[in-house]
């Protein structure tokens, strides 16, 4: 009969069960807890539990290091000399890899590698849900319809090597996605929060902020394509500059891939992105934003390495004072362009040392501009300058010398992350958002909102 153990056990079984020259173990054990509703009404809630076992065996030959990966879900003790057999096959059937560096080492262990894993339960909520109630009957009463869902997860890693590693952190992931609607469904209004514990979440702030933009939505504005004066809000510049932060590999700028790339060869570090004192920075420690503090990596890729397993991560400066200070890289990235050891990390901080809010900056507005709600579809349209095209969505609303006159049609756009940082002429202040495009891969963001003076909105998008 298989006996399920505890995550530390299991580590440690598997590295006990390795015969190849090294091995790292990675076990994640996931729980989760959500809401979801619709037209003012809960619809269902649920809670799971589930592990995830990554076993990476490394072989050494004449030719270098070869690794080969296994995943597995729901692994017991009798499953693991199967699953470690199997990526010990898979390394001694790969050829050398590319990436290889010796196993890192040194790092202190844990104090909290041998405990329990935490975990979330349906009590997350039991602040949130009741005060979603009141959200409910105010949207009821005020002639609107709410849609959406709370989500929260949390996963706790342990990663055990042959080098002696025991490592263990635990991260807890909020998020809240809630849409209005009025009954003829003609008018629509999104807002997103990300949190990591939902007791920073006020689903009646929320609402009122929806209600707001559906008030706002009652008039209806036609305009055409073109360049507009653009509020970009949190949220959207989140969206965009996380697929730069994602496109910053070091080595593909190097080799003369990509918009981080010098004309003649390396790369434009050191040249000024901004005329704004904008920062754009990781923290593993920073507050509301944690993320782990090591390397935690499932495969290799352009992004990570699984060579770099346990390698302490630290603060980084991407982007300081407007300069490009930092491009991401993995040791052995890092060796093939001569630049530091920078690994990319799971939160994104952009600070442009501004004061107002969103709604400060629309009060401030003079002449014509656009105010956007979110992004979404956004996809790559050409690598060397990161332009980008998507589609706007729940709510564009004109703007006239201060004050919102209506909502105008969605718009398809094209532009570069890159491009609006070194057109931006106002940076707000910075605050914890969620991203709408890419919420479901990456939630720990702060941004302040951005003005464009020429957003390009390329055609009318007739969508929601």
């Amino acid at each position: 009969m298989s006996r399920v153990s505890k995550p530390y056990e299991i580590v440690e079984r598997a590295l006990e069960l390795s015969t190849t020259d090294g091995c790292v173990v990675i076990a994640d054990e996931d729980s989760s807890a959500n809401l979801r509703w619709a037209g003012n009404a809960l619809t269902t809630n649920g809670v799971t539990r589930g592990r995830t076992l990554t076993v990476i065996a490394t072989v050494d030959g004449a030719q270098g290091t070869a690794s080969g990966v296994v995943s597995r879900s729901a692994v017991t003790t009798d499953d693991l000399e199967p699953l470690v057999r199997a990526a010990e096959a898979a390394a001694r059937g790969a050829g050398p890899a590319e990436d290889a560096q010796p196993l890192v080492s040194g790092v202190p262990a844990s104090a909290a590698f041998t405990e329990a894993p935490a975990e979330t339960g349906s009590e997350v909520f039991a602040d949130f849900a009741p005060a979603l109630g009141d959200a409910f009957a105010r949207a009821r009463s005020g002639g609107r319809e709410l849609y959406g869902f709370a989500h929260h997860e949390m996963t706790s890693t342990y990663l055990g090597t042959s080098t002696g590693l025991r490592l263990r952190h635990d991260q807890p992931n909020g998020t809240l996605e809630l849409n209005a609607k009025s009954p003829d469904r003609t008018r629509s209004a999104w807002a997103g929060r990300s949190t990591r514990d939902f007791k920073d979440v006020a689903p009646a702030a929320v609402d009122a902020e929806l209600a707001q933009r559906l008030g706002w939505a009652e008039r209806r504005i036609e305009l055409p394509a073109g360049r507009y004066e653009t509020l970009l809000p949190p949220t959207a510049v989140a969206d965009l500059l996380i697929y730069q932060y994602w496109s910053a590999g070091a080595r593909d700028a190097a080799e003369g891939r990509t918009v981080f790339s010098r004309p003649g060869g390396g790369t434009r570090l050191g040249e000024s992105l901004s005329a704004l004192p904008l920062t754009l920075r990781s923290d593993p420690y920073a507050p509301g934003l944690e993320s782990a503090p090591f390397v935690i990596a499932h495969a290799s890729g352009d992004g990570g390495s699984v060579f770099d397993n346990g390698l302490p991560l630290a603060p980084t400066t991407w982007i300081g004072d407007g300069r490009l200070e930092r491009l991401t890289t993995t040791r052995h990235s890092a060796g093939l362009t001569g630049l530091p050891v920078a690994p990319s990390m799971d939160n994104l901080v952009l600070d442009g040392g501004g004061e107002r809010s969103l709604e400060e900056m629309v009060a401030a507005t003079t002449g014509r501009a656009l105010l956007l709600t979110c992004l979404w579809y956004i996809r790559e349209v050409d690598p060397a300058t990161l332009l980008l095209t998507g589609l706007t969505r729940d709510g564009v609303y004109l703007v006239e010398d201060g004050e919102v006159l209506g909502e105008v049609n969605n718009f398809r756009f094209n532009e570069s992350p890159v491009g609006l940082l070194s057109r931006a002429s106002e940076a707000g202040r910075t605050e914890k958002t969620l991203p709408r495009e890419w919420g479901d891969y990456f939630t720990r963001a702060a941004m302040p909102a951005l003005r464009i003076p020429d957003f390009h909105m390329s055609s009318v998008s007739r969508g929601v």
